[in-house]
């Protein structure tokens, strides 16, 4: 299946999905990056009516804030745009006075309140929130646990992240997006590549099969098992005989 056909098979797909859940429509939130662009396109496809994108400040990045409302304004997006820096400050300021939090915890917790806003809004308009990530960060579990790794959908799980590139593409996304590092914007400067590693281009070749060095291979196959717990509900017991 060529990625043109695949597009619109998940646009199907995320329709017959909301269709089994009894929901009414999907609900996405807009990094300013290449992911959530393209599962906003694929939403508003699915979608024309609705579908909502929300913007959600957190002490973000104001490149990520342009991008987003460029990307709105150019798709037309059904969206709002909330501000969640006072309330994120609170918070910290609440739990940091009770246990120290290291720089991580801080950035995830951002993902976290993020999310926990989109189900909020989801629940209320009985929409489905569709997720991110990608089958690179899926792999080696580059997502917040309860964060951006919460959701009802994941449509494009089973794309490299070259083939999102191209998907963003197709769909027509604006080239400040598709041509921008991938940045998770959880800090400054911060970029998704230094974080891990290793780059997108060594991920996609190594799940694609070809080979790649074996620093990265050793890398990539580290991060994928102390990230499967983030794959899998949580653990269960044995019930009591």
């Amino acid at each position: 299946m060529k990625l043109k056909e695949y597009i619109n098979y998940l646009s199907d797909w995320v329709k017959e999905e909301v269709k089994k859940a009894n929901a009414e429509g999907v609900i996405i939130g807009l990094s300013g990056g290449i992911d959530s662009a393209v599962v906003a396109c694929i939403a508003q496809k699915a979608f024309p009516k609705d579908h909502l994108t929300v913007w959600i400040n957190c002490e973000s990045p104001s490149y990520d804030y342009t991008c987003a409302q460029e990307l709105i304004k150019l798709k037309n997006f059904n969206s709002i745009n909330l501000n969640l820096t006072g309330a994120y400050q609170q918070l910290i300021e609440e739990i940091g006075s009770n246990a120290s939090l290291s720089g991580i915890a801080r950035a995830n917790t951002k993902s976290r309140l993020r999310m926990t806003t989109l189900y909020s809004i989801a629940q209320s308009k009985n929409y489905l929130v569709l997720g991110t990530d990608n089958a690179d960060e899926w792999h080696i579990g580059y997502f917040t646990k309860h964060g951006d790794g919460a959701a009802d959908l994941l449509p494009i799980v089973h794309l490299l992240k070259r083939e999102v590139k191209e998907a963003a593409q197709i769909l027509e996304v604006n080239e400040e997006i598709i041509n921008r590092a991938p940045s998770a914007g959880l800090w400054d400067n911060q970029t998704d590549e230094k974080e891990i590693g290793v780059t997108y281009k060594v991920i996609d070749d190594y799940l694609s099969g070809k080979r790649v060095d074996s620093t990265s291979k050793k890398r990539i196959e580290h991060l994928n098992k102390i990230t499967e717990h983030k794959r899998v509900t949580a653990p269960k017991p044995n019930k009591m005989k």
